[in-house]
């Protein structure tokens, strides 16, 4: 390496630490890779609301592909702290084993920052189907195959693969009809044009309190505390049934360490903070927090088992 090369170098590294001791100097972009109202984009806004960094963070949602069209405008962005992702289990675990073209790295091209928060789906059903829990949708699936219709945010998403897992588990049969966000499969799920769904507790719970859904089971293996009286659906019969959704925020790869630690900083601050902490339980969502390398590790851990999962039941995204 010549004295020129070495010269240069070292201005770079100068440079990008300017940049990051002035972070941040200009509006945060928080990408959420689904429409509005489900538990990723309540967190984001959560976050948007609350954070004091000095400089606006606008959440941007960016729906579609399974998340995919979100998460890779992360991946390419520049990695100087100012883009941002509210990733989820389906964006960051999942998508990898059933979509085979995706433009970009789940792992290597983001940068870990922080978990947020995990939460069971809930499975719920039109009131007017003629069950009252897991085991009698069992059997009324087992006596009427792939009569009963599913709803899902997706393919791929947690909601979809929950379906998916209970019918490699049961033997059942069911129709899985993806949808490009919630916000329009409950609206058939309230109206009986799908029978039943596995939502994230935030956007169902809510609605099976009212009376307008039926709740049967969680998916997680113990109860939420938001939900004590639901059991799991691992209790109704299906033992080792697991299925958690987490929430993580992510920064594309490459990002300073001094700016994804402010980052990091401002999320444990905000998600801490007692009032957010009690909203995100009465909505069934559990505040649980990481360090960047603690999210790293789960994240492989969750790409692996997600593989299995999706190999075993033969989901596809096609």
């Amino acid at each position: 390496m010549n004295i020129l090369q070495t010269v240069s170098g070292l201005v770079l590294v100068c440079v990008a630490s300017l940049a990051s001791a002035q972070y941040p100097n200009k509006p945060i972009r928080l990408v959420v890779p689904y429409p509005t109202g489900g538990a990723p984009d309540i967190l984001a806004r959560i976050f948007s609301e609350k954070a004091n960094l000095g400089q606006p963070v606008v959440v941007d949602n960016k729906p579609g592909a399974g998340g995919n069209i979100g998460t890779e405008i992360v991946a390419k962005a520049p990695n100087d702290g100012y883009t941002l992702e509210m990733g989820t289990v389906n964006t960051h675990s999942i998508n990898g084993a059933l979509y085979k073209n995706m433009q970009h790295d789940m792992v290597k091209d983001f940068a870990p920052v922080s978990l947020i928060a995990y939460t069971p789906n809930l499975l719920v059903v039109n009131v007017n189907l003629p069950v009252k829990n897991v085991q009698e949708l069992i059997a009324y699936a087992r006596a009427n195959p792939n009569k009963l219709s599913y709803g899902s945010p997706g393919i791929g998403s947690s909601i979809h693969i929950s379906g998916e897992l209970i019918q490699t588990m049961t033997g059942i049969k069911m129709t899985h009809v993806p949808y490009k966000g919630r916000q329009f499969a409950i609206p058939d799920l309230l109206g009986g044009s799908i029978q039943l769904m596995f939502d994230n507790m935030p956007s169902s719970l809510p609605l099976a309190r009212e009376g307008k859904l039926r709740a049967l089971g969680q998916t997680g293996a113990r109860r939420s505390p938001a939900a004590p009286d639901v059991p799991t659906i691992a209790e109704q019969g299906v033992p080792g049934y697991d299925v958690m959704s987490w929430f993580a925020m992510f920064a594309p790869a490459g990002t300073p360490k001094e700016v994804v630690a402010r980052i990091h900083a401002e999320a444990l601050r905000v998600f801490k903070l007692p009032d957010v902490q009690e909203k995100l339980k009465t909505l069934g969502l559990d505040p649980v927090l990481s360090t960047p390398e603690e999210l790293g590790k789960y994240q492989a851990d969750e790409v692996v088992k997600w593989a299995r999962v999706v190999k075993e039941s033969g989901a596809k995204a096609d």
